[in-house]
């Protein structure tokens, strides 16, 4: 069975200064350098229908006999944009397609599987994976068969692959407050099968985050560290919202802090993690390329961050692309790229000896020649 330790992150003080120096023989433009699928890394942003293998998706839907749109079906990422509402509401509407071919135990055993599979693939030692229980719930018995169903997925699932895997569960800031407190008090009396985290998704420009306080306190009080959305879809007020209201451990996204320096500055000085999906950012209309997201300014802010894929089913790339569009796109040299590993291992809610363990590993990824084999 899961256990959760119940260990929070390192706070800000007990963090590495960025190293920001260069790799010998690498300059900061070049694109040749150590496998990012080997370097040894923690995933804390993934939602559990965008997890979905593709080829999955299409066997579940003909099981089903439910009928995709051609943006679930054409084989290519659907082309999204959400900084409207109308495109919110479409990609929205395309997860909830996706989401209603998980019907039945297997399913769900399947699709974490498979998720960890893919993880393992691309060098993640570590994932905390996202779900509101109460999407699955008419399908699976009920919100708390339908939570168990989910914890012994991942239990199963991580003694199969060796992957460490825990669970957040995210409450809708689309629906009432009060259902955020009832997933709160249900996430804190399973945080014993391997739950070490509370969210808010969905739509961050619709109502506010201090709404959700009492559900916060509620996750923070047994013992959850608190990980709500913001600074994607809204600005930099979000993103301060989410750490003056709900006293986040970590935000979802963040990246929008880099338009206000004081809000870089208290991410950074309370040492509070940020999970930039960056792939997911452009897919969605945020930034308009991927040059356009602002992972130096965080970097050079001092601001953690822990790259995640966020929704691979409908943004077309996992975790290792991530590490790949930061060397890319932003020239994060392998010193670098190693640096942005630790900080999503610093950011994970494992326990010490996992953490102590993974962050050996990142450094011996370091001593591999680039070019080299694995490490």
């Amino acid at each position: 069975m899961l256990q959760s330790s119940g260990e929070r992150p390192p706070q800000a003080r007990d963090r590495q200064e960025p190293r920001h120096g260069a790799d010998p023989g690498q300059t900061r433009a070049s694109v040749d350098g150590r496998d990012v699928h080997t370097l040894p890394k923690a995933h804390l942003h993934l939602h559990f229908t965008g997890s979905m293998r593709p080829s999955t998706l299409l066997e579940l839907a003909d099981k089903y006999g439910v009928r995709l749109p051609s943006a679930l079906s054409g084989g290519e990422p659907p082309k999204l944009r959400a900084t409207d509402e109308r495109g919110w509401f479409r990609f929205q509407r395309l997860y909830d397609i996706a989401r209603s071919c998980l019907r039945s135990p297997e399913d769900i055993q399947r699709l974490v599987r498979e998720a960890a599979e893919e993880d393992v693939r691309d060098g993640s030692e570590w994932l905390e994976i996202q779900v509101d229980p109460t999407s699955y719930a008419p399908f699976l018995g009920g919100l708390t068969p339908a939570l168990e169903i989910i914890l012994d997925a991942l239990d199963r699932a991580s003694r199969e692959t060796g992957l460490g895997m825990r669970l957040l569960v995210a409450a809708n800031r689309m629906k009432h407050p009060l259902d955020a407190r009832t997933l709160a008090r249900l996430a804190v009396r399973y945080r014993d099968r391997g739950i070490v985290g509370f969210g808010l998704a969905n739509d961050e420009r619709r109502g506010f985050a201090r709404d959700f306080d009492r559900a916060f306190a509620i996750a923070r009080e047994g013992g959850l560290i608190a990980a709500p959305h913001g600074g994607e879809l809204s600005g930099p007020r979000s993103v301060r919202d989410c750490l003056d209201d709900l006293r986040a451990g970590r935000v979802g996204h963040g990246v929008r802090a880099a338009e206000d320096p004081r809000v870089l500055g208290q991410l950074a000085e309370q040492g509070v993690t940020c999970e930039v999906c960056p792939a997911s950012n452009v897919a969605l209309g945020v930034y308009e390329n991927d040059r356009s997201v602002p992972l130096r300014r965080l970097w050079d802010a001092g601001v953690p961050m822990a790259l995640g894929a966020d929704d691979p089913l409908l943004f077309g790339s996992r975790l290792a692309a991530q590490y790949t569009l930061a060397r890319t796109a932003h020239g994060f040299t392998d010193i670098e790229l190693a640096e942005l590993a630790r900080q999503s291992v610093r950011g994970a809610v494992m326990p010490s000896d996992v953490r102590q363990r993974t962050l050996a590993r990142i450094d011996d990824w370091l001593t591999v020649p680039p070019g080299g084999g694995a490490g």
